[in-house]
């Protein structure tokens, strides 16, 4: 369904592994390989900055002191 050369460029959506995945598992589709390994390290790049933001700024809008 996406051309050749935009799929590395697919796969940086966080979702395209899932809904890759599901066309695999529904309709037959075959085995996400290369967009799934990159959804995956997209996900994994946000969830390591989004811990360190929230360590980061945490004190200034969570207001518990858990985090500062």
């Amino acid at each position: 369904m996406i051309p050749a050369q935009f799929r590395i460029f697919y796969g940086l959506n966080p979702m395209a592994g899932v809904i890759e995945g599901f066309r695999w598992a529904l309709l037959g589709a075959k085995p996400p390989e290369a967009v799934m390994l990159v959804s995956v390290e997209v996900v994994v790049v946000l969830l390591v900055v989004g811990l360190f933001y929230f360590k980061r700024m945490g004190q200034y809008f969570c207001g518990c002191g858990l985090y500062g």
